[in-house]
């Protein structure tokens, strides 16, 4: 006990270290996890602001190429003289298209010599040469489209602020150069938009070719800037030409920015929008500050609240310790209780029918027996070995342990089928009613143990009358169990379950069997204790109390419940509830078997049995019937027997409790090696069998007769041959 307070002391003192060490651990995971997060969200931003700035700038360009196509449609084919001749209507024509577009400074129309033809900016036009402008001797020698010039400065006597050219060939049918139509573009009016677009702090904006030439930039910057194509950027950007996101430091300023690029279509245009770095950073250690202004004085409380327990706890160890001996005292005073009951009721049962048993033995051996009482003394034995079954079958059944042989059956046609015994068990002076729906009710579970069930709650019901009354038997279909709560009244009116049935649930919904009389009722006080085991208020002699225990734990082994509604002077109604199924699972009707012993005509059985008694039993009653018996007291043995000869035998009959290798494990190794002899268990309780089920073979329960035994081991090696010459 001194042990166990010093460790309770010492897991404090680890928990209060504990408040310290884990929220800076939290808080550092959390930062991680917080930044990652921070950092996908602005590249989502990122993302979509890179989204509009494209979608602006294709629609730019996709405008000014049309508009420059419209020109030259005009001017197609055209003289220079005859241009010259319309200038003034062009020139209208021109400055139209440049005021409509807020994004032009000008727009042109040279000759093959440079000159300009007309422009939108005066009327008549500068004698002046611009054959040394990149857009337009980027024409000259070949056809290449549309092409887009370097930020310039304009050539006075014009004036005004830096374009660059998007210009377009003029040719003639034959594909001769005879001049050039370019539009004058505002670097200006894609920065001012970028101004627009980038109002969270850090925004960063570019457009340039795909050399390197930038032609707006914001935050603004020189503007004859020149990204190096072998640079970290043009690198990037020749990995993955079309689109992409890095994080670099910004030739120009130094400055490190996550940036998100895209080429505008068939352009030789770039787009790309950014975060500096720092910004990101500035949020994250926003969201952060904003953890620590909880998180800090959270830690404190808590780290204060433990100290306080660690001294709370040092003054509280010996109250605690004397608490915990009351309860040990208590729990053993409990376990003590239960098990004398329980031992008491299995000996005073069990030494009623071993009375039986060694009274007819010492009889049977008296000298001069006549036949009449010798088959009397005979069928006391028998009767009581069926008593003492059923006694451990009940046992089992309470303790959901007994193995169950589910089938699928129709309550109300099986209680219809037991009414008569019904009648002879309950007597002339009680009344039957039967309330039967005429749907079937089908369920799967052990038909033998459900009437069993049925017939425990019918005689509780018989004694609750004193042999007199009228009981009603009633079969409906339910949806749910019914909630079992108290139903308080004058007369003391109660209902229980075996357990809170609440939690029961079936997809097909319940089959609910009620058995309802007219006796004393019972009290409340004894409600909570109806279905423990041994509980009866018969006198001694009268009954095992182990009837509604049966009834309790067939209902929860097979996956239902049952209730009990009850008040005093008014009779008691016992509802058993077990999961429904579906019609179409009911099998065809199969004549039942009532054959005797079958001779065994030199069939080979391997017998593996560890109880020598019994194995002796098994193998003296098989062997005069005819069988040949090869008996091995355990299952490793058996298995290597079969290995070294698996055609000596038509059938092995294992054992299922064996030290070692199990019989259920012998019956797998069997089936796993693909050794084809039929396997036949058998086991009065295997905890194994009532969890996971005989795995698909064939089980006789213990105790059984040489009679069953021997239909059952015919049965197995017929099956056998049977399949064996369907293979062949």
């Amino acid at each position: 006990m001194q042990g166990a307070q010093r460790n309770s002391l010492k897991l404090l003192q680890w928990m209060m270290a504990a408040s310290l060490a884990l929220p800076i651990a939290l808080f550092v995971f959390t930062s991680t996890i917080s930044y990652t997060s921070t950092r996908n969200i602005a590249d989502r931003e990122i993302e979509r602001t890179l989204d509009v700035a494209h979608e602006h700038a294709l629609k730019v360009f996709e405008t000014i190429d049309r508009s420059l196509a419209e020109i030259n449609e005009v001017v197609r084919g055209l003289p220079d003289d005859v241009i010259r001749s319309r200038e003034p209507a062009l020139h209208r024509r021109l400055k139209r298209l440049a005021d409509s577009l807020p994004q032009l400074k000008s727009a042109w129309i040279f000759d093959a010599n440079g000159k300009a033809l007309v422009n939108s900016l005066a009327s008549p036009p500068q004698d002046l040469s611009f054959a040394d402008r990149d857009y337009f001797y980027a024409h000259v020698d070949q056809s290449i489209g549309t092409f887009i010039g370097a930020s310039l400065t304009p050539r006075p006597p014009y004036q005004g602020a830096r374009f660059f050219g998007v210009s377009r060939r003029r040719e003639t049918d034959d594909g001769s150069f005879v001049g050039v139509i370019q539009a004058s573009v505002l670097p200006e009016y894609f920065e001012s938009f970028y101004a627009r677009i980038g109002s969270d702090p850090g925004s960063f904006f570019a457009m340039g070719r795909t050399d390197g030439v930038l032609l707006a930039h914001f935050p603004q910057a020189d503007s004859d800037l020149r990204l190096d194509p072998t640079g970290p950027v043009g690198r990037e950007i020749a990995a993955h030409p079309q689109r992409g996101l890095m994080t670099i430091a910004w030739p120009s300023d130094g400055i490190e920015r996550r940036i998100g690029y895209r080429r505008v279509a068939e352009y030789p245009i770039y787009v790309s929008a950014g975060l500096e770095t720092s910004a990101i950073r500035g949020r994250w250690f926003a969201t952060m500050g904003q953890h620590l202004v909880f998180g800090v004085p959270a830690t404190a409380l808590l780290f204060v609240l433990l100290a306080f327990a660690f001294r709370r706890t040092q003054h509280l160890q010996a109250e605690a310790a004397a608490r915990r001996e009351a309860e040990e005292a208590l729990k053993h005073s409990q376990r003590l209780e239960a098990l004398g009951q329980l031992t008491g009721g299995v000996a005073h049962d069990f030494n009623n029918l071993l009375t039986v048993i060694r009274a007819s033995v010492d009889l049977l051996n008296r000298p001069q027996l006549t036949e009449e009482r010798r088959q009397r003394y005979i069928t006391a034995i028998a009767d009581a070995v069926a008593r003492a079954a059923r006694l451990t079958s009940q046992l089992l059944a309470f303790a959901r342990r007994q193995t169950l042989k589910p089938e699928v059956f129709d309550v109300a046609e099986r209680m219809q089928r037991l009414h008569d015994m019904l009648a002879t068990l309950l007597g002339p002076a009680i009344e039957i009613a039967m309330q039967l729906p005429a749907e079937p009710c089908l369920v799967n579970a052990d038909a033998s143990q459900f009437e069993t069930a049925l017939i425990n709650m019918a005689t509780n019901a018989r004694d609750a009358m004193h042999g007199k009354g009228r009981i009603v038997f009633k079969v409906e279909a339910a949806i749910t169990v019914p909630d079992t709560l108290a139903q308080g009244s004058s007369n003391a009116s109660s209902n229980v379950s075996g357990s809170v049935s609440s939690g029961v649930s079936s997809n097909h919904g319940f089959v609910g069997i009620t058995v309802s009389d007219t006796g004393i009722g019972i009290p409340a006080a004894r409600l909570e204790r109806i279905f423990e085991p041994f509980f009866t208020t018969k006198q001694v002699g009268h009954g095992t109390g182990l009837g509604l225990s049966q009834v309790f734990g067939f209902a929860r082994q097979s996956g239902g419940e049952v209730t009990v509604t009850s008040e005093v002077g008014q009779g008691s109604t016992f509802s058993l509830f077990l999961p429904r199924v579906p019609p179409d699972l009911l099998p065809q009707r199969q004549a039942p078997n009532t054959a005797p012993a079958v001779a065994g005509s030199g069939m080979s059985v391997l017998l593996v049995e560890d109880n020598i008694e019994l194995a002796n039993f098994a193998a003296d009653g098989l062997t005069e019937l005819g069988f040949s018996i090869t008996l091995i007291d355990n299952a490793t043995d058996a298995l290597a027997e079969l290995v070294m000869d698996a055609e000596r035998f038509d059938v092995v009959f294992s054992d299922v409790v064996m030290p070692g290798m199990t019989g259920l494990d012998l019956a797998r190794a069997i089936r796993d090696r693909g050794i084809g002899v039929p396997v036949v268990l058998t086991s009065g309780y295997s905890e194994a069998l009532s969890q996971e089920g005989a795995a698909g073979f064939e089980l006789v329960q213990k105790p059984y007769s040489v009679e069953e035994l021997s239909r059952i081991l015919h049965k197995a090696a017929r099956l056998r041959r049977v399949r064996g010459g369907a293979a062949e």
